[in-house]
């Protein structure tokens, strides 16, 4: 497990997550124009506590857990799928 892997697992750990994949896309991306720095990221988040919430709420809460890495530049860009356990073990 590399540093931001650690880093974002810590930071939402209040979801506790039932599954937690991470994948480093900044080699996907070198030169990106407007990149000032910061990686590109995916994970996948599946969590009980995603239940009735929107795609666009699951989403904002992960943001905000996330939000010291964004304001610190060390993430550039976030891909983020987040469902619960029924649709992800279903």
């Amino acid at each position: 497990m590399n540093d931001m892997q650690q880093r974002m697992s810590e930071l939402l750990a209040p979801l506790s997550p039932d599954v937690f994949e991470f994948e480093d896309q900044s080699h996907l991306h070198a030169g990106h124009a407007g990149n000032q720095g910061g990686g590109h990221y995916a994970v996948l988040i599946v969590s009980q506590m995603f239940d009735g919430m929107t795609r666009i709420a699951r989403q904002r809460k992960v943001q905000e857990l996330l939000a010291d890495l964004f304001i610190s530049k060390q993430i550039h860009a976030l891909s983020i799928v987040a469902r619960t356990p029924a649709e992800y073990f279903n």
